[in-house]
């Protein structure tokens, strides 16, 4: 859900902080006092692109900032895919809008179209006059009867999508064999040698040419390292006037001197230290110098290895780690060669018989869709009635297609609301209040089985009163149980449902703003009077106070 909206310069705001109830949200206020303004500010945080008319007039930037609580959707992998910091159950999106650019972050970081629209469509439902979301889509049609009727066939359905991959994956086995199988006998003979000629140069490891190297840098200069190994030896550890003679004496100076004062002991020590370090870096030199030896066999032997290698190399690749890719690539596909000719007929029959059982699998799916199809049209017909659309004629389709990863069906959602009219699909019912209270029917039937957190009605009373206000905000008001709701009404009927209200009000002094307030108390119901009567009266403010039973 949408926790909380932040705006900065934007439109007619300054700045604006609004904390949002996970229940139902009303936003009321004078006619053009800038409700919109709130719910386009959340729909473009969502949106790929932005004008730059919604910087306030004079300023650099507008900034909208959305923090949503994700509790239903695991989006660790996702995340992780994306290089996005993962915050546990809190989102923050935000969108940055200048002369020269719009940026859209996602906790920190850029994100783009692709996957901002990836996440709109987990967290938001926007229905208004003139855009609805999810339910207006023929392609989510399918999705949401199959997420209402999960627990029916559900299982069903899952082991058919598994099937499905399997024969999609035995086809592109079958068009690699018959690929595979048109290759002449001389590119199976080309492949042949570039694979013995990789393999039998039995490569030792991606960095064995930089080893060889290093080593042929010793044995081309064993005797310059022998003479400075073993001079260097010799000047720590010869017989007259060296290192470790002249470190002797001075030790025995120290040791002396420490007896006399004790603060000198620990410099006795380290002079100590530093001699037996001394001591073993002559070892080693000594050692060193005396198993360095000039192996002219082993010489020549680096140089054709590495002759070898840079010859592979250029065939195959600038480094070893290349060539040895390359060979790997060359192996599979001579494999493949080589299974794909023996194979092809085996994939043939099993490619065939997945397709029967794919079928029947999907023959049933579409037997229990169809009977659901049925009853939720019933369902969501009633809900149409119940909303004062009596002539409403609702009808879930479900047509033939290929197979395909969910099965063999087209589902569309199909409505008249005029009896002169014929059924025709969702998204083009014409009338805006009509959009709203069907959208309100079917998301009510729906509420308990989609995952979408958030749905925005905006001025979803457009043209009704009296009992449909009633039975529009009764239903809003259950819907609010399933999914947050944000809403513009002019109904106080719907507004005194309200877990949470804010009013929003326009002043035009020197210049123009946009304030929004949370309304509780005496404040909310002189807001609720003021929408029931116009004028705030005691005629008024007795209605408002009987619609929250004040």
């Amino acid at each position: 859900m949408i926790k909380q909206l932040r705006l900065k310069d934007y439109i007619l705001i300054d700045e604006l902080t609004a904390n949002f109830h996970q229940g139902l949200n009303v936003i009321t206020g004078e006619t053009g006092a800038g409700k919109s303004i709130l719910i386009s500010a959340i729909d473009l945080a969502f949106a790929p692109r932005v004008s730059k008319d919604v910087i306030k007039n004079g300023r650099e930037k507008a900034v909208i900032e959305l923090v949503i609580e994700n509790t239903k959707h695991d989006l660790s992998k996702l995340f992780q895919d994306n290089g996005i910091d993962d915050f546990g159950s809190e989102i923050i999106l935000s969108k940055e809008i200048t002369q020269s650019a719009v940026r859209t972050r996602l906790n920190g970081t850029l994100i783009n179209q692709e996957f901002l629209k990836q996440i709109k469509t987990l967290f938001l439902d926007i229905h208004s006059q003139h855009q609805t979301y999810v339910f207006m889509q023929p392609k989510y049609h399918i999705t949401l009867l199959d997420n209402y009727a999960k627990d029916v066939y559900g299982t069903l359905l899952d082991d058919y999508k598994d099937l499905y991959k399997k024969y999609t994956d035995t086809e592109k086995l079958l068009e690699a064999a018959r690929n595979s199988a048109d290759t002449t006998e001389s590119q199976i003979d080309f492949l042949k040698f570039q694979v013995d000629e990789i393999e039998s140069a039995e490569i030792q490891s991606e960095t064995e040419d930089e080893d060889l190297n290093s080593e042929l840098e010793v044995l081309e200069n064993a005797e310059k390292l022998k003479e400075l190994t073993g001079s260097s030896y010799w000047a720590i550890n010869g017989d007259d006037g060296s290192i470790m003679e002249a470190l002797t004496k001075i030790k025995q100076n120290i040791s002396k001197a420490a007896s006399l004062d004790k603060n000198l002991e620990e410099s006795e020590q380290n002079l100590v230290d530093a001699i037996e370090r001394l001591r073993d870096v002559g070892s080693e030199l000594r050692e060193y110098s005396q198993n360095l030896d000039n192996d002219t066999e082993r010489l020549n032997e680096i140089q054709e290895r590495l002759f070898l290698l840079d010859k592979l190399k250029r065939k195959y690749g600038g480094t070893l780690e290349d060539v040895l890719n390359t060979y790997k690539k060359l192996s599979e596909e001579l494999s493949g060669i080589e299974f794909s000719t023996k194979n092809i007929e085996e994939l043939e029959k099993e490619l065939s018989l997945l397709k029967n059982e794919l079928t029947a699998q999907a023959e049933k799916i579409t037997e229990k869709r169809i009977d659901y199809a049925k009853v939720l049209s019933v369902y969501i017909q009633e809900k149409l009635e119940h909303l004062e659309l009596p002539k409403a004629r609702f009808e879930i389709s479900v047509t033939p297609k290929e197979l395909s990863p969910d099965g063999a069906d087209n589902v569309e959602f199909l409505i008249s609301t005029n009896v002169s009219e014929d059924l025709k699909p969702l998204a083009k019912v014409a009338s805006g209040g009509e959009i709203s209270r069907v959208m309100l029917a079917i998301k009510s039937i729906f509420a308990q089985s989609d995952d979408i957190d958030t749905v925005i009605f905006d001025e979803i009373d457009t043209g009704i009163s009296g009992k449909a206000s009633q039975s529009v905000a009764d239903e809003i008001k259950e819907l609010a149980k399933y999914h947050q709701i944000i809403l513009i009404t002019h109904q106080p009927i719907i507004a005194s449902k309200a877990d949470k209200h804010f009013y929003v009000r326009k002043s035009q002094d020197d210049e123009t703003k946009v304030e929004v307030y949370v309304l509780t108390g005496d404040n909310r119901i002189k807001a609720l009077a003021e929408l029931a009567g116009g004028d705030i009266n005691e005629q008024s403010i007795e209605f408002a106070k009987s619609l929250i039973g004040a």
